[in-house]
């Protein structure tokens, strides 16, 4: 006869004598002083580290009186060490000051989670270049993309997943303006890299982006023999000459050789800010003449005090 009883298992010696508290207290993370020759960079990492930024100087000063205040996020590598996913600038501080080892904490996380932990802790830095930051926007709407198309996220995972919008909010900008950017990452390395240096408005590096490869590499041959940028409206009509066909070396120097009407300098009150200084009877035409009758009177009174 078989016999019925049932495979007892019996807990461990030290699951008996573990308490609850410390159960869980071997889950939490932990900081580990992890030498800097084990931590490797982020693959594509979009944020550039330089020597000479503002912000590298303040944290190379902080880290030689007090060392690294925030442990870096790492997480393991296949090919053993560790891959940064964020402290970059903190380890090549920790790197000019001497030292050799840094704490971590490491996260199992998989190249998808990392990269927007990634994107998250460096979006919000003032320095961003602006294809750093499409770069960075690009590469966390992928990953989201990536999560959803899953099949073996949970619910809660599921109903984290984020879209445009919320990666919008959470760098601080629209929908809109997140696309903006990541049409950016469209543009040749050339005129991205006159996006940077403010050589091209955003706005119009946007309606350059549809051009095709041969073409922004036209347009970059031509704004040198141009000495000239495109002004938005002349991107706008050169990416719809590209859409139907006509875009070619003619008509892009017809173009770009167009004189550019100047811009307008327009400064802009609120009715808020000019409403605390008249009579509420004041309609704005009425505020807007007794402004220039000030203003006339200003300047009157000024020259006759310099013909003194």
């Amino acid at each position: 006869m078989k016999s019925s009883a049932k495979k007892i298992e019996l807990a461990s010696v030290d699951d008996l004598f573990s308490t609850e508290e410390s159960r869980q207290d071997a889950t939490l993370e932990r900081v580990q002083i992890i030498p800097l020759s084990e931590l490797h960079p982020f693959p594509d990492h979009p944020f550039s580290v330089r020597d000479d930024d503002d912000i590298m100087k303040e944290t190379l000063d902080s880290v030689k009186a007090r060392g690294i205040l925030t442990p870096a996020i790492a997480r393991p590598r296949e090919d053993g060490g560790y891959e940064l996913v964020a402290g970059h600038r903190r380890k090549r501080a920790c790197e000019l000051a001497g030292l050799d080892a840094m704490p971590v904490i490491v996260r199992d996380l998989d190249r998808d989670e990392a990269i927007i932990i990634m994107v998250d802790t460096n979006i919000q830095r003032e320095n961003i270049s602006p294809i750093e930051k499409a770069k960075a926007l690009k590469m966390k709407l992928e990953a989201i993309k990536r999560q959803g198309a899953r099949t073996d996220l949970t619910s809660t995972q599921v109903a984290q997943k984020l879209s445009v919008e919320k990666v919008g909010d959470e760098a601080g900008i629209s929908k809109d303006q997140v696309r903006r950017y990541v049409r950016l990452t469209e543009l040749s390395p050339e005129l991205q890299k006159m996006v940077d240096e403010k050589k091209i408005a955003m706005t119009p590096a946007v309606e350059i982006s549809y051009l095709k490869p041969e073409e922004q590499a036209l347009l970059v041959e031509t704004m040198e023999s141009e000495q000239a940028t495109p002004s938005l409206s002349q991107a706008q009509r050169m990416k719809r000459m590209s859409q139907e066909g006509k875009l070619d070396e003619d008509t892009m120097l017809s173009v770009m050789s167009e004189q550019k009407k100047p811009e307008v300098e327009r400064i802009v009150f609120t009715g808020d800010t000019l409403r605390k200084y008249f009579p509420r009877s004041y309609t704005p035409k009425k505020m807007e003449e007794t402004i220039i009758n000030l203003l006339e009177g200003w300047m009157k009174k000024r020259q006759r005090s310099q013909e003194r």
